[in-house]
């Protein structure tokens, strides 16, 4: 009888602690179900980003300070090159009070002297160019097989404008960035125009 009424005990226990693990498991997966619930993203009420027409890339930020009756007046110069990296570059300027409003600017400028560069099937120009814009002097040569040979403000027009295969030389002491790039841009538009010749008079 004992031992009968130990076994009863021993399984209302049992009973007991099965009723604690299914409400403990209850429980648990109560918690999991809201905690996924809050983790699920929304979907989001503002309109998918549109990807840019041009990428762009400063080249160029300088502070310059009027002085005026008052005092002095600071404001900010902030050169920008665009491109699509399909043939399609140019350079601009921007001037303002405050950084966000000269890039925009600066951005709309170049916008307005985008120039179409003619390029090869492999991504690189058909003949030598030498040109000189004020005070800046640079050559620019193909160098099939090589990738772009360039630095300061001429690399970032010639992997903007979407030329893979080039090589420069700035040959000009200036280091005036926006100087370089309207140089670089010069050359470009240079030889778009011999190819323009060219195809003039095989025609």
């Amino acid at each position: 009888m004992e031992e009968k009424e130990i076994k009863k005990e021993d399984r209302k226990e049992v009973e007991k602690t099965d009723k604690k693990t299914k409400i403990n498991n209850n429980f648990k997966n109560e918690n999991k179900t809201k905690f996924r619930q809050k983790n699920e993203r929304r979907p989001s009420r503002r309109p998918a980003r549109v990807k840019q027409e041009f990428d762009n890339k400063i080249i160029d930020i300088r502070r310059v300070t009027r002085v005026v009756a008052g005092g002095r007046r600071f404001s900010f110069s902030i050169v920008v090159v665009i491109g699509d990296r399909k043939g399609r570059v140019g350079v601009g300027i921007g001037k303002a009070g405050d950084t966000p409003i000269a890039i925009e600017k600066a951005i709309r400028d170049a916008k307005k002297h985008i120039i179409k560069v003619s390029l090869t099937d492999k991504g690189s120009i058909a003949h030598p160019v030498n040109t000189k814009y004020a005070s800046a002097e640079i050559f620019l040569n193909p160098a099939p097989g090589k990738g772009v040979i360039a630095g300061s403000a001429v690399r970032v027009v010639l992997e903007l404008a979407g030329i893979k295969e080039v090589s420069s030389k700035i040959l000009s002491r200036s280091k005036n960035k926006l100087n370089i790039a309207r140089a670089a841009v010069k050359a470009l538009l240079q030889l778009k125009e011999k190819n323009k010749e060219k195809v003039k008079i095989n025609s």
